[in-house]
């Protein structure tokens, strides 16, 4: 059987890369002095819809508006992709009076999307256009208009949609960004949109949410023996029990680090009450903190473990870094 002979790449290959970033870069950087009145317009339209942003693109240019719309969405402005073909076929009953429109095209020809374009209009929905050619069908028929072209694309053969993609790209990020800043839209907005995902957990778990609470509190009070504190510490399991008043006002911590440091420093540990020995004013939280200051806390002070504490200073909880661990907030 004769062997496939291996395709090794030319040594051209990364001088033709390099030339491609060095393309779509300067593609992009040059869409800086079109940020104009033309997007300040198609902000506003935007801000001021009341329904839904609605993307639309066919081919290269329907992948680019998926993108841009998710991005939309998942930063404070609801947004969804329509297929111009399907459109054309049903789904222009997704779009209301009440929507924008964002059409994407690099000529601003596309039959599919030009086709449906009277129809947005009857319902009337407001129309910006985000194409490479600012004399486009697309462009005139626009309420807005969003220059995206390119001086060329990147493919060496400059048909492939590959800088005007980019560009497209980049365009629709810099109207999300300005979008999320005009309505203040925070990092807590965004891990509500995005709460599977590590962002989310941390900006949305509170130590309320991860506590041990109750009986599962390891606490003595502050003439407890050491046995009773370490059998205490044993029983929850934190690698420390809390030291507290009769009131619940937190007095200190006793740790695995306490212990081992007792028996290295006193002769004996008979008749030694835990306050003798305890970590003194520990670190503590309250139950609306955030976790992910816990684990920032922890990393600062080289601390396993912390007491929660109400406005009072009452103890009402407890953590470890397990729990943390469990609830992915590390």
């Amino acid at each position: 059987m004769s062997q496939i002979q291996a395709i090794e790449p030319s040594p051209q290959a990364l001088d033709l890369a390099r030339q491609v970033l060095r393309i779509e870069g300067e593609a992009v950087l040059a869409l800086c002095g079109r940020v104009d009145h033309a997007f300040l317009r198609a902000l506003a339209l935007i801000l001021n819809c009341r329904g839904r942003i609605i993307v639309c693109g066919i081919g290269k240019s329907g992948h680019i508006a998926r993108k841009i719309a998710a991005t939309l969405a998942s930063t404070g402005t609801p947004a969804f992709f329509v297929h111009p073909a399907e459109a054309s076929h049903g789904d222009l009953g997704m779009i209301t009076a009440e929507d924008v429109v964002i059409g994407i095209s690099n000529s601003g020809e596309s039959a599919e999307l030009l086709n449906i374009v009277p129809s947005i209009k009857r319902q009337g929905a407001r129309l910006i256009a985000m194409t490479g050619n600012g004399q486009s069908t697309l462009s005139r028929d626009a309420d807005a208009h969003l220059d995206a072209g390119v001086a060329q694309e990147a493919c060496p053969l400059n048909l492939a949609p590959t800088a005007s993609t980019t560009a497209a790209l980049a365009l629709g990020d810099a109207l999300a960004v300005a979008l999320l800043d005009a309505r203040g839209f925070g990092a807590e907005d965004f891990a509500r949109s995005h709460p599977g995902g590590t962002l989310g957990r941390r900006l949305l778990i509170r130590m309320r949410d991860v506590m041990r609470t109750g009986e599962a509190i390891p606490v003595v009070a502050p003439e407890a023996s050491l046995a009773q504190a370490i059998q205490e510490m044993t029983r929850g399991g934190l690698g420390m029990t809390v030291v507290a008043s009769p009131e619940r006002k937190v007095l200190g911590i006793f740790t695995d680090g306490d212990l081992r440091r007792a028996v290295l420093q006193r002769a004996t540990l008979q008749n030694l009450a835990v306050g003798e020995v305890m970590t003194r004013d520990p670190r503590v939280m309250g139950p609306q903190q955030l976790a992910a200051e816990a684990v920032e806390m922890m990393e600062q002070y080289k601390i396993n473990q912390i007491p929660v504490v109400d406005g009072e200073g009452r103890l009402i909880g407890a953590l470890n870094q397990h729990d943390l661990f469990q609830a992915k907030a590390i």
